[in-house]
């Protein structure tokens, strides 16, 4: 039976055939994983491992560590089903009920447009500190558009290399500031071994560190990613493994090293860092102090990489996730060219991104609006962890590539996390209602 999706550049889940002509999988260093991993990572996190450094020194080098342990988890169950499947994950979705839909479409409509606004406001931030010529919403407006120009006319394939050279400046930038700030291996040792620390608040603020960084709705984009690649059958199932463990692994050490400046750079300084983007901004006037202007400019091209990262990141994945969701909710199967990169549904949802959230630059952020984004917020990592669990299990996988023991408990530790994280992020974001 024709469907839609037999429209020129569909891709029949049922007949899947890979962009390589029959060739051997091959794994390269840029990839999906490359791009999913960068995206994952912002300003906000650097903050958060910064903190976490300058407060408890190493102590928490263990979290960071199960943090990425966590996500090579998460992203590869994406990439699994995909592969496995030929589905999307929002395909998957739909197969658990019509409660994924009526919690991921207002989900993703609010979260984009407060998103929007926060991550040109981020990757401004850095330009604004060099060149004060133009004020920070003016070079949030101009971030936004250079992502939008990028997003809209470009090709997977010219978004993934400049992706790329973004981590290449995240690494150098932010690795070598490490290395100058000469870490203390024994106490990083030392951290390997799990404790929380004895002061209020540690607890969730461990788990933030271990569930967090790294960790957002462009998680899930991994599985849209592969098949821009060209990865669409289970023969990749070995590289998008490989693909996945290294861009995460790298992120680690990134993380790693803002732990390392945290602990070695900003404890010894002896000063408190902003809460938000903000607090990178306090980092380069300590780095200025200890090491000059070009250490401290290079730590702001780094902050800045990992924030427009995020911008077109977020541009490129979070929009193929709305255009699949709204293909099929006008009955056009996955992959229909209307819900591919280029595609109007895709475009749509690029302009959402983009010129609404301009708005709250003038308008500061609506309390309302900002409540309803939290609370949406706190429930996605433990919905994708959930759905994880019910999508790789049972009659909606071959059994091939279904869960084993050891990747259910994974999965379901996962799980547990991020509803104990959801539930104190729901809390922190609705407690203004009720005077808290």
């Amino acid at each position: 039976m024709a469907t839609e999706n037999n429209a020129p550049g569909a891709i029949d889940a049922a007949a899947r055939v890979d962009n390589d002509g029959g060739a051997p999988a091959k794994w390269k260093i840029v990839g999906p994983g490359l791009v999913v991993a960068a995206t994952g990572v912002g300003a906000a996190d650097m903050v958060a491992t910064l903190v976490a450094g300058s407060r408890y020194g190493y102590g928490l080098f263990w979290a960071v560590i199960v943090g990425v342990i966590l996500k090579i988890i998460l992203v590869e169950g994406a990439g699994r089903f995909s592969l496995a499947t030929g589905k999307t994950i929002f395909e998957g979705w739909r197969s658990l009920g019509r409660w994924t839909t009526w919690y991921f479409g207002p989900y993703i409509m609010i979260w984009g447009f407060v998103y929007g606004a926060t991550a040109m406001s981020s990757a401004a931030l850095p330009l604004a500190a060099v060149f004060p010529v133009l004020p920070l919403w003016a070079w949030a407006i101009l971030m936004g558009l250079a992502g939008f120009v990028m997003v809209w006319f470009g090709k997977y394939a010219m978004f993934e290399k400049i992706t790329a050279v973004l981590v290449g400046l995240m690494f150098v930038t932010v690795v070598g500031l490490a290395i100058i700030a000469v870490p203390n291996i024994p106490e990083m040792i030392g951290g390997l071994v799990p404790m929380i620390p004895q002061e209020e608040g540690a607890m969730f603020y461990t788990l933030a560190l271990a569930g967090g960084v790294g960790g957002t709705i462009t998680l899930a984009a991994y599985g849209y990613w592969l098949r821009e690649k060209g990865w669409h059958t289970p023969k990749w199932m070995r590289v998008m493994r490989i693909d996945n463990s290294v861009a995460y692994i790298m992120t680690g050490i990134f993380v790693i090293a803002m732990l390392i400046v945290g602990a070695e750079v900003v404890r010894t300084a002896g000063v408190s860092l902003s809460a938000g983007d903000e607090g990178l901004l306090d980092l380069y006037e300590v780095l200025k102090v200890e090491y000059g202007d070009v250490v401290g400019t290079g730590f702001l091209v780094g902050f800045w990489a990992a924030s427009f990262s995020s911008i077109i990141g977020v541009w490129n994945g979070v929009s193929l996730m709305f255009a699949d969701f709204w293909g099929n909710m006008r009955k056009k199967e996955s992959g229909h060219p209307d819900t591919r990169v280029g595609g109007k549904y895709f475009k749509f949802y690029v302009l959402w991104l983009t010129f609404p959230p301009m708005i709250l630059f003038a308008l500061g952020k609506p309390i309302a609006l900002i409540l309803l984004y939290g609370a949406l917020g706190s429930l996605f990592m433990p919905f994708l962890a959930l759905t994880l669990l019910g999508l790789l299990n049972g009659k909606r996988i071959p059994k091939e590539w279904a869960n084993r023991l050891h990747t259910n408990i994974a999965l379901g530790i996962c799980a547990l996390l991020f509803v104990i994280l959801g539930v104190r992020q729901l809390w922190t974001a609705i407690a203004p209602v009720f005077g808290g």
